[in-house]
């Protein structure tokens, strides 16, 4: 609590409170019920005097749309980021996961990386942008979504597919993931997301003999499906250097001293890659699948009763393909691995962005470098995918640009979705700066 005659500076100057404040609102997806949190920004927005509207499909599951004028010298930015957030059943955290806990320098929480942390830092660098008199050299779009963890149906596609012309003009957005620090050997690099895999999720079958759970089968459809998962268990998909991946990898080795720089050169031979991998450790898992397609098993349909021994079972798999490939790479890349027998079948496919487009890659790099001169921006192919596959439709290209200044050994992805979900407080107040450095710097000549 303030002291008296002691006012606290504005919320602008104290990202890490709003953060706390998001995490609060419990936007747990499904069902979400973003309404309350995204009325809490809209308030904070309209105050500030920035124009606000909201458009939904389901008016408990609203968007915020919110612009700060520019002078008009280039074409409007678009920040967006969403406010749901996942599951945190069946979790042991160590403080509440809805509490928002300052403990050690560190806000706790659902959300706290994915990706409340971002939508605080975009609104308090649009706060404090505001309050400093900046125009930007465009308008300023600013989008706080619903539903991303549910594959956007109430939130950005919606908005896409119904409300186009809210982004007429916009050709650059900054969205999730990417800015935060990494550290590799004795260099801290700071990855931007510029290109992202695509969903394809396949539906694996097989077919036995079924019968009464009283008399066992041998060889039959539980046992086939049981030798496909442990086969999948035990290979992996054929490596392919995307050219991203090929940029990324020689931006790290151009900085890094001579046994790094050699370990990554191997990395780019595919002959070589899974053996370095493997002797990358963590890094190595992190890069992984960024060389090649994957599958990961999620859902296992059989019998629904005891008693039955399933004449049929499947898995669904939880595809990502890496840009430039499609359905069709995958599933032969899935069949000379698994017997002929297993019948596959594509469930959903969603492409993702195109060729990335870097226009603004540099003027990011460079408010990087600026907060921090040791750091050394790269390009990120993101293994998941974001929101971003649906503004490219639009011909809008994201980086994933929510930069955080993390400590060498925080695990950045071990905190995704994961219990004790948490960031520093310090790292929120890095990337606030960041974006409204960007605010600043998007459009002018030479940036």
């Amino acid at each position: 609590m303030a002291r008296a005659g002691v006012s606290s500076p504005p919320l602008h100057r104290r990202p890490a409170e709003l953060l706390q404040q998001l995490i609060r609102f419990d936007t747990t997806n499904p069902p979400g019920r973003e309404r309350e949190c995204i009325a809490y920004l809209e308030s904070l927005l309209s105050e500030a005097g920035c124009e606000t509207a909201t458009r939904a499909r389901d008016p408990e599951r609203p968007n915020l749309i919110a612009r700060l004028p520019g002078r008009g010298d280039a074409a409007p930015l678009l920040l967006y980021g969403h406010v749901d957030v996942v599951t945190t059943a069946n979790q042991q955290w160590a403080h509440p996961p809805f509490e928002g806990k300052l403990v050690d320098g560190y806000v706790w929480g659902r959300g706290a990386i994915d990706m409340k942390s971002g939508v605080a830092m975009m609104v308090a660098a649009l706060l404090r942008a505001k309050a400093e008199g900046l125009t930007p050299a465009g308008d300023v779009l600013f989008c706080a979504l619903a539903d991303e963890e549910g594959f956007g149906a109430y939130g950005a596609r919606f908005l896409v597919e119904d409300h186009r012309e809210l982004f007429d003009g916009v050709e650059h957005a900054l969205g999730e993931f990417g800015g935060f620090s990494l550290s590799i050997g004795k260099r801290r690099f700071y990855p931007i997301q510029v290109a992202e895999k695509q969903l394809c999720s396949i539906k694996a079958t097989v077919r036995g003999r079924g019968g009464h759970g009283a008399t066992p089968v041998r060889g039959g459809a539980m046992a086939k499906l049981a030798s496909a998962l442990s086969r999948l268990d035990r290979k992996r998909l054929p490596v392919h250097i995307t050219p991203i991946v090929r940029e990324m990898c020689q931006a790290i080795a151009n900085a890094s001293p001579l046994p790094t720089r050699l370990a990554v050169g191997r990395l780019l031979n595919p002959a070589l890659t899974d053996r370095v991998l493997r002797l990358m450790g963590d890094t190595g898992r992190t890069f992984s699948p960024l060389v090649r397609n994957t599958v990961s098993p999620t859902i296992l349909q059989a019998s629904d009763k005891v008693n039955v021994i399933p004449s049929e079972a499947s898995v669904v798999m939880d595809g990502r393909l890496l840009p430039g490939f499609g359905p069709d790479d995958l599933l032969s890349e899935l069949t000379a691995i698994l017997e002929q027998e297993v019948r596959l079948k594509v469930v959903k496919y969603e492409p993702g962005p195109a060729e990335p487009k870097m226009g603004l890659f540099d003027t990011l790099g460079g408010v990087l470098r600026e907060l921090d001169p040791e750091g050394v921006p790269i390009p990120l192919l993101m293994a998941g995918v974001t929101d971003a596959r649906f503004f490219s439709r639009l011909g809008i290209q994201t980086y994933g640009f929510l930069p955080m200044k993390l400590p060498p050994d925080f695990d950045f992805w071990s905190t995704v979705h994961a219990a004790n979900e948490r960031i520093p407080a310090a790292a929120v107040e890095f990337g606030t700066e960041a974006i409204r450095r960007a605010l600043e710097r998007f459009g002018a000549p030479n940036a």
